[in-house]
């Protein structure tokens, strides 16, 4: 990385108005990237630090396409797909993550991730395809099986190193927490988040080129019909690669580029990520003024009576 001096401009606020009326605030930051991981633009901070959550699953998937478990068990792209997904527990969505353990020869019990409220499985559960992935990554190399969300194991050590080769950090360096889903996640500036995703739109790794290939040839898997994620990579396809995190947090890659934004709505609120993704994809041409007024329409147009607002923009330094 180099990250250079400490970078901040304005932060980002989000309003929701009712009939133009304020309602409620929310602050958010965003930093654009180059796959150099030199900060381009900010609005905010790019030091800010944040858990990475559901946007680092492209990168766990790394241990997949870097291991030949895909090869191993003749695993598609759309297996790859639900891999990276925060999915909605749709049959079809539950069905490939079912895919991926039977072509590993194993039993779905043992899932550590948990079951959902009023559901019955935890192949339900939003992240049981990342927790596939590991598994199958483990059957193939022989790995213990039981264990495989503790921070020492090595699916997890892997995953880290593959991360932290990426940024060119070292492994050790990086605080790690558990995610709800039970397996590690990590805090990172806003820098180091946009750098990751400069990395995997650039087109210069065909590991992580594959996983791209995947989300954006089936982003149904990647989040579900009517969500961002899903939405936004139909609405640009082969040009955006969009993954969603927990607590605020937004991450797109511009392909071929070698660009990358993360987003941070500092309260978490995931209404507020959406707007601001949706203002600053316009304000930088990676979406269409047609495919900026679909998004609105589903994701800053709340009601009859509200919608959400963004004041503020990303500035050079």
């Amino acid at each position: 990385m180099t990250m250079g001096k400490r970078t901040q401009a304005t932060a980002m606020e989000i309003r929701l108005l009712r009939e133009g009326i304020i309602e409620s605030r929310h602050i958010a930051q965003a930093v654009v990237c180059d796959d150099r991981g030199r900060v381009l633009t900010v609005a905010g901070n790019s030091e800010t630090a944040a858990f990475i959550r559901s946007a680092l699953k492209p990168f766990q998937a790394l241990a997949v396409t870097t291991t030949g478990t895909l090869e191993r068990y003749d695993l598609s792209d759309r297996d790859l797909a639900i891999m990276t997904s925060s999915h909605k527990g749709r049959i079809d969505q539950v069905r490939q993550v079912f895919n991926i353990l039977w072509r590993a020869d194993l039993d779905p019990t043992i899932l550590q991730c948990p079951i959902p409220e009023g559901k019955h499985s935890p192949l339900e559960y939003n992240c049981s395809g990342k927790h596939a992935g590991m598994l199958a990554v483990c059957q193939q190399r022989r790995w213990p099986l039981n264990n495989y969300l503790d921070r020492k194991h090595p699916i997890q050590q892997l995953i880290l190193g593959k991360v932290a080769e990426l940024l060119r950090m070292p492994a050790a360096e990086f605080i790690s927490a558990h995610d709800d889903c039970g397996a590690p996640t990590y805090l990172m500036q806003l820098g180091h988040m946009a750098s990751l995703y400069a990395l995997l739109a650039s087109s210069t790794n065909l590991d992580m080129e594959r996983i791209v290939r995947a989300m954006t040839h089936h982003p149904a898997m990647v989040a579900g019909d009517g969500e961002f994620d899903t939405e936004l990579m139909r609405l640009t396809p082969g040009e955006l690669v969009s993954k969603s995190g927990a607590e605020g947090v937004q991450c797109i890659g511009r392909l071929g580029e070698g660009l990358g934004l993360a987003i941070k709505v500092m309260d978490g609120t995931k209404r507020a990520k959406h707007a601001v993704a949706i203002h600053l994809l316009k304000q930088m041409g990676w979406i269409s003024p047609s495919a900026a007024e679909s998004l609105s329409e589903k994701f800053a147009t709340l009601g009859k009576y509200t919608r959400l607002e963004v004041i503020g923009e990303l500035s050079f330094l």
